[in-house]
């Protein structure tokens, strides 16, 4: 199932966080490409990154949350919410889906 993971950042972490952990985290990606498709960062209209979002297919809501809690990132303090939702894709490639 396909699962969309949206990140809030929390606005009184530590600046530096997002730097000190991303290689750390690209690792984590790169080890979990099988199950995460695609992921990167929401700018704001402002052009700070505040956000980030997901696309996972994983069989449950349960296994989203796993790969959550074993990003490098997640320990750190940098999220302050996390919102899961599966997502129906209905169109692709210039093609409907169903």
């Amino acid at each position: 199932m396909l699962f969309i993971v949206h990140f809030h950042d929390n606005e009184t972490a530590e600046p530096d966080l997002r730097a000190r952990y991303m290689a750390a985290h690209l690792a984590f990606l790169g080890d979990h490409k099988d199950q995460i498709h695609a992921a990167g960062p929401l700018k704001e209209q402002d052009g700070q990154i505040k956000s980030g979002l997901w696309l996972v297919d994983v069989e449950s809501t349960d296994a989203a949350w796993a790969l959550v809690h074993a990003d490098p990132f997640w320990p750190t303090g940098l999220r302050d919410r996390v919102e899961i939702k599966q997502w129906m894709q209905v169109f692709a490639d210039g093609e409907a889906l169903i």
